[in-house]
């Protein structure tokens, strides 16, 4: 039955991938490793790097964003209101959010840029909830978009990172709906800053900037490179994407056994899968493609999200979770009813 109560709910999805598909024997040509070493540690067959000159974080954005718009039935003139994840924007600033105003040809509506990495979308996804619950705006562009490729160290030096990532973009429309029980029923932040470094990318920034990095000249610096701890990561993923599973099933009266389908941020295919196992769910209620993708960071849910809708693994009434975990660290869940 209808209620005066307003929720959000998603109205379209998009996405859009770069057109070059680098594979791990692709790789295996710039460092030492090989495919079956890649597969073994993180499930990535391959993924897509940016074309360059042609591909930016707010291109890729922005295709995606058309193309939910473009499912949800809305023009650039309806939309109220933007919020751009991303840990890779075009400039250090200003933000994408911005350019995909400029780029949609928007009114001169609000544009956010959310600085939460893997977690990204998923917290811009909470701020466009409540920003329609309240009615401040009625129609919400969510996009997360990443440009990984040309910031890594693609040497055998910095493998255990760069095997890992890849570039894309995906984007969501979030309307209003009255429909008891539909829409997004809650969402769930968390983080924990005392691990910031142990994923992270430390330069260059305002503590070292580009003059000191140039006058070290030092060929062994990899302060501009991201680092990751990867075991500590592993062991605090495993722990925090299980928390705020069951955090956001027990706030509304669920069991892992209601889901229709989770989304997992897709960080790692190992993480996904000991997650699916510990919550008891069979391989039809999880979601994965970072496969063909790598990790795309706060592109990955609505990378995976658009894909799913397009293969018909979501149909109205269903239950569905997204769980996000990453560097900060952050963790993040959101629940809802399609």
């Amino acid at each position: 039955m209808p209620t005066n109560v307003t929720h959000s709910r998603i109205l379209g999805t998009g996405h859009f991938v770069p057109s070059r598909v680098v594979t791990n024997d692709d790789l295996s040509q710039w460092m030492e490793t090989t495919n079956e070493w890649i597969m073994e540690r993180t499930g990535i067959e391959e993924r897509r790097f940016a074309v360059p000159g042609v591909d930016t974080t707010s291109s890729m954005g922005t295709e995606a964003a058309k193309r939910a718009m473009e499912a949800a039935g809305i023009e650039a003139a309806d939309v109220d209101l933007i919020l751009f994840a991303t840990l890779s924007p075009d400039y250090y600033f200003p933000g994408p959010g911005v350019q995909l105003q400029q780029n949609l040809g928007c009114r001169t509506i609000g544009a956010i840029d959310i600085r939460n990495q893997c977690s990204g979308f998923v917290y811009a996804l909470s701020i466009a909830d409540q920003y329609i619950r309240n009615g401040a705006a009625k129609y919400a562009l969510v996009v997360g978009a990443e440009l990984h490729s040309a910031g890594l160290d693609l040497s055998t030096r910095g493998r255990n990172v760069s095997v890992i990532f890849g570039d894309g973009a995906g984007a969501v429309v979030l309307g209003p709906t009255q429909e008891s029980g539909r829409g997004i029923l809650s969402t769930h932040l968390h983080s924990q800053g005392e691990h910031a470094t142990e994923l992270a990318l430390l330069g260059p920034s305002t503590r070292e900037w580009v003059p000191q990095i140039l006058e070290r000249n030092d060929p062994d610096d990899v302060s501009y490179f991201p680092y990751m701890n990867g075991n500590f990561v592993f062991k605090h993923a495993v722990v925090r994407f299980a928390e705020v599973i069951e955090e956001a099933l027990q706030a509304n009266g669920y069991q892992a056994s209601d889901l229709k389908l989770m989304i997992p941020h897709q960080a790692n295919l190992r993480i996904s899968q000991y997650i699916q196992n510990k919550m008891g769910l069979r391989d039809d209620q999880v979601f994965n493609n970072i496969m063909r993708y790598g990790n795309t960071t706060a592109a990955s849910i609505p990378i995976a999200l658009s894909e799913a809708y397009a293969q018909g693994r979501i149909e109205p009434g269903d239950l569905l979770l997204f769980a996000a975990f990453g560097s900060g660290f952050t963790w993040a869940s959101a629940l809802m009813r399609w």
